[in-house]
């Protein structure tokens, strides 16, 4: 290339970026994935609108070249992406009916898309048939699984039975889609005769998940032991994504099956930081510059001056052959197993979605003249208008109003366990805090059988990249932080988990405590409140001891001194101390049965606090500032329960002023 050919390339991405940015930004403001206003802006750097005149000045021919470069990067990485993105923990538990949806969503369009095919290829002078056929059908099969997952993560849906099931389904649309689309792929490269690309497809797989995905789980461990994602495991993730896509491109399947299956087997299992870790640096790369590059790529293709009134009838089919192949073959799917059918056609919805996914397939499809530019237009028109449909069609066939009662009934479900004593447990992000909480809360349910310790984390939305960064690893991660503690509480504890994303961390902690009713509310200090009805909430204040000498109930007045010496109790017979209840006399005498009584159980319990008492102690009161309902919990030997704490705990005499202060 020439200077002056770099220089135009330069500037010409800086129009893109600033043009995707722009229009991805616009599309989100009226309710859509960012990704259509990236499309668009490719379209309109293309001939549609203005002809030649933009793309020649931008993108004149010696620059185009590497402009075609970049955008093969950016989709390798973005088909690396995706496959990453995929969990099999996704499919667990829903295996039949997501296999069931997901082949009644590719049969359906399959078949009629290649139908339709039969009677396009008489109007588009095509020679070789059966791949044309055979790629319209799975172009109008296809489910863009980033696109669903970010619409079902802004709705609070990934923790619903739709949601769930929608996730699941795409997840196995997938990966179906993509051996088909290889299949297509390798027919219609083939010079006749049974291609050798089919074969070559086995040995690959089998040396990639039987020997590769072993040596890449060395690559968590690596990271690990270094604390961070270094640049030598990033090198080596990254030049065997390359390598995968050079032996998919040899074999003649193109390297997106190379960087999709890479994808693929990289690990899950032990490896969420550094699953989290990559995809955030590639998505940085990949969102901002590349694919945009490849939109632009893509829309110089795209000429919609084109479609005149004979082909509006071809447009016509083709919206109609996609949208209700996809939705009754989805429906059906779904029905059969006897999802409900306003859930249902939520379901069929969602996989309707196509997006960036779409885009990919189609420009595979023009790459190998399988398809003209003519049919690839109206193909990229089908693909922007299912997926702009998808937002709105599923506010009017799955209201909000029935989205939250389903939310609501998968979360009762989830919290409230076997019968008996319910505790609710919240769990904060930072790790020593979330054990603290657990260790407290396990600690005043030990003695209570049957139990439920449920244990809830309100994740925050995650930023809207494009149609990648769905929200998914952060779920996954919140949901494997908290399966970690559950397996740390046992001890015979029925330990359900549920996490949410919250823009509003106390409305949405107040639902999530409505749905489950429990006796019990435990979290950190700081953390939103929530009141159970006819129940208690517990706030940890400071760092609990490692084993407390004794447990103090302040008891500064009679409101909830109740709650406050039984919370005390529970935590003197559960680490087996001396419990001091610390009273001003007119609250002292009213409880004096409740005190003999914890006697007769066994519990040894003194009134007034002696010399040197404070030091490790663990002190449970009312607290003043919060209301009534609320205990705060709070370390006072460890010189962080202090001046801060004294007018929360009250100071019924000089003693506990002594506490709060050590």
């Amino acid at each position: 290339m020439t200077s002056h050919a770099v220089g135009q390339l330069l500037l010409g991405l800086a129009v893109i970026i600033v043009l995707a940015r722009a229009l991805g930004a616009l599309a989100r403001k009226i309710g859509q994935p960012p990704v259509i206003g990236e499309i668009i802006a490719g379209i309109l750097i293309g001939p549609s609108i203005f002809g030649t005149l933009v793309s020649d000045r931008l993108f004149p021919a010696d620059v185009r070249p590497a402009l075609a470069g970049l955008a093969n990067v950016g989709l390798v990485l973005f088909m690396f992406i995706v496959g990453y993105e995929l969990d099999q923990s996704l499919v667990r538990g829903r295996q039949r009916i997501a296999v069931s949806v997901s082949i009644g969503s590719i049969v359906a369009p399959l078949g009629l898309g290649a139908v339709l095919a039969l009677w396009l290829a008489g109007r588009h002078d095509v020679t070789d048939i059966l791949p044309f056929a055979l790629f319209l059908g799975a172009a109008m099969a296809v489910t863009a699984f980033p696109v669903l997952a970010r619409i079902v993560t802004d709705r609070g849906l990934i923790r619903t039975e739709v949601g769930g099931l929608a996730l699941a389904s795409a997840a196995v649309d997938d990966v179906i889609a993509w051996s088909l689309l290889a299949v297509v792929v390798a027919v219609g490269t083939a010079d006749g005769g049974l291609p050798w690309q089919v074969l070559g497809i086995i040995p690959f797989l089998v040396v990639m998940f039987r020997w590769v995905r072993p040596l890449l789980r060395r690559l968590a461990v690596a990271r690990d032991r270094a604390g961070r994602l270094t640049p030598d495991v990033l090198a080596v993730i990254l030049a065997g994504l390359l390598i995968s896509c050079y032996l998919t491109e040899i074999m003649g399947l193109h390297a997106i099956f190379g960087a999709f299956v890479f994808g693929a087997v990289m690990p899950r299992a032990g490896g969420e930081v550094l699953r989290h870790e990559i995809l955030e640096r590639l998505e940085q790369v990949s969102v901002l510059l590349l694919l945009p590059v490849f939109f632009v790529v893509a829309g110089l293709q795209v000429d919609l001056s084109t479609i005149d009134g004979s082909t509006l009838l071809e447009l016509a089919l083709i919206l109609l052959v996609a949208i209700s192949g996809k939705f009754i073959g989805a429906y059906a799917g779904a029905r059969l197993n006897r999802v409900g059918a306003r859930q249902a056609g939520a379901l069929a919805t969602l996989m309707n979605t196509r997006g960036l996914t779409e885009i990919v397939i189609l420009s595979v499809g023009l790459q190998l003249a399988i398809i003209d530019q003519q049919i690839f237009s109206m193909m990229v028109v089908m693909a922007l208008v299912t997926t702009m449909m998808a937002g709105p069609l599923l506010g009017w066939i799955y209201p909000k109003r029935v989205a939250d009662r389903d939310v609501a009934a998968a979360e009762r479900a989830a919290l409230r366990g076997t019968a008996g004593y319910q505790a609710l447990v919240v769990v904060p992000d930072a790790e020593p805090d979330a054990t603290a909480v657990l260790d407290l809360a396990t600690a005043l349910v030990r003695h209570r059988r049957p139990a439920t310790l449920a244990l809830a984390r309100l994740v925050p939305y995650p930023p809207a990249p494009l149609e990648i960064g769905s929200g998914l690893l952060e779920m996954n991660q919140a949901m494997t932080d908290l399966t970690a503690l559950a397996a740390r509480a046992g001890n015979g504890l029925d330990v359900p988990v549920v996490a949410r994303f919250s823009s509003n961390p106390a409305e949405d902690l107040a639902d999530i405590v409505r749905a489950g009713e429990p006796d019990l509310v435990v979290m950190t200090d700081g953390q939103p409140g929530g009141t159970p009805p006819a129940g208690t909430v517990i706030s940890l204040a400071t760092a609990l001891p490692a084993s407390p000498g004794t447990v103090i109930a302040r008891l500064t007045g009679a409101t909830r001194a109740d709650a406050v010496l039984r919370t005390a109790a529970e935590l003197a017979a559960a680490y087996q101390v001396t419990l001091v209840v610390d009273a001003e006399p007119p609250v002292a005498r009213s409880l004096a049965a409740t005190v003999r009584e914890l006697r007769r159980h066994g519990l040894t319990v003194r009134d007034g606090l002696g010399d040197g008492e404070s030091d490790g102690a663990m002190v449970v009161a009312a607290d003043s500032r919060a209301g009534a309902n609320v205990v705060v919990l709070a370390d006072a030997g460890t010189g962080a329960a202090p001046a801060k704490w004294a007018s929360r705990l009250g100071t019924p005499n000089q003693e506990a002023t002594q506490v709060t202060s050590a």
